[in-house]
């Protein structure tokens, strides 16, 4: 058996062929069964590995429709074949159109339609099936996810806030692959956190882990910015930058990205307040942040962000070695994912209320005119 390897896997390209339709029956004027189409369907506990795995060749073909026959003038029509897979996926064809995306378990996408049976129409001939090359690609969805640069703590505090058991080390990239734990709370409320690859300068035009990374923060609610208050330098070839240049890095590559991006709401963690003199560097960059217009004007022009992100708290925290810090970090992103998700709710209510409005009025119009 082919062996695959273990690394995350969130994209995945095949080739899909739907069934073709059955032969009619010119004499008895009988119709081919429909040849079956081809879904993809969300399902949970789903991967794109196991997808693989199931079928290492990458083709998923539909079954024909049953041709007319004599004593049966309308033929079978074929099963319709399902893809499983995960929740959160989006379908495209290979032009890079989207077919559709499925973010709920039971959540349907048609990706290949059967041939239509041999009728009078098409002179008794059933019709092939469509053939489609598409692309499956996994954007996880998660309450928070955390953005920053490699080595900023990220994987230590998911570790520290959840279940989740990532690897943590002292160096670089040391998250190869999103992980996604669940910070769980006395009521048994839940709050699912993605720590994800560490982003490097450039990612926006896919250097690095690039869009592998950060077409994952699409579909969290909340943006946790996580910087070390000591500032971060990738290696000996780069310059070393101050935590107030990471956060102003980070918000460019956002928005280079996807401005839409910086519209969702965001907290700002500087970690490892542990270190000597990071209460010092904090109120430098508590400073900082104040100007930070300003600041970032003085960026050179492609480190200068045109949309600077909000932040709804900063809040220094050390997740090696403080548990009340950590603690009180938790409660912050549930208080700010609890109101944002009270205000979407009234918004969509409001909505509701306005296009029944709209409903009630243009019935008593139509009423009045009979």
């Amino acid at each position: 058996m082919k062996r695959f390897s273990k690394r995350f896997m969130d994209t995945l390209r095949l080739h899909v062929r739907s069934g073709r339709g059955g032969m009619g029956q010119p004499r008895y004027g009988g119709i081919g069964g429909k040849g079956g189409d081809i879904y993809v369907e969300a399902q949970e506990e789903q991967t794109l590995r196991k997808i693989l795995e199931a079928n290492p060749q990458k083709r998923w073909s539909a079954a024909s429709g049953g041709d007319s026959q004599k004593f049966r003038i309308c033929g079978e029509a074929a099963k319709d074949l399902i893809i499983p897979v995960p929740v959160g996926t989006t379908v495209r064809l290979d032009q890079n159109k989207v077919l559709g995306e499925v973010n709920q378990k039971g959540d349907k996408v048609l990706v290949a339609r059967g041939g239509a049976g041999g009728s009078s129409i098409n002179k008794y001939n059933g019709q092939k099936g469509q053939v489609q090359n598409i692309q499956l690609e996994l954007k996880l969805i998660a309450d928070v996810g955390l953005v920053g640069f490699p080595n900023a703590g990220k994987s230590t505090l998911l570790r520290a806030i959840s279940n989740a058991k990532p690897k943590v080390a002292s160096y670089p990239f040391t998250t190869l692959q999103p992980n996604i734990g669940m910070a769980e709370f006395h009521d048994g409320h839940q709050v699912s956190i993605a720590d994800l690859p560490g982003l490097i300068e450039g990612s926006w035009a896919n250097f690095g882990m690039g869009h592998k990374f950060l077409r994952h923060v699409e579909r969290t609610k909340l943006l946790l910015f996580v910087v070390d208050v000591n500032g971060f330098q990738l290696g000996p070839k780069h310059p070393h930058r101050s935590v107030t240049e990471n956060v102003i890095i980070l918000n460019k590559e956002l928005e280079m990205y996807s401005s839409d991006l910086l519209e969702k709401p965001a907290i700002l963690m500087v970690n490892k307040m542990d270190c000597l003199l990071a209460e010092t560097k904090l109120e430098n960059l508590l400073k900082d942040l104040s100007q930070m217009k300003e600041i970032s004007l003085n960026f050179p022009e492609e480190f200068c962000p045109d949309q600077l992100v909000t932040f709804e708290d900063i809040i220094p925290c050390s997740a090696r070695a403080n548990r009340a810090s950590v603690n009180y970090l938790k409660e912050r992103l549930r208080e700010i994912l609890n109101f944002h998700g009270d205000q979407e709710r009234n918004q969509v209510a409001i909505e509701t209320k306005a296009r029944e409005k709209i409903q009630r009025q243009l019935t008593e119009r139509s009423i009045k005119l009979v």
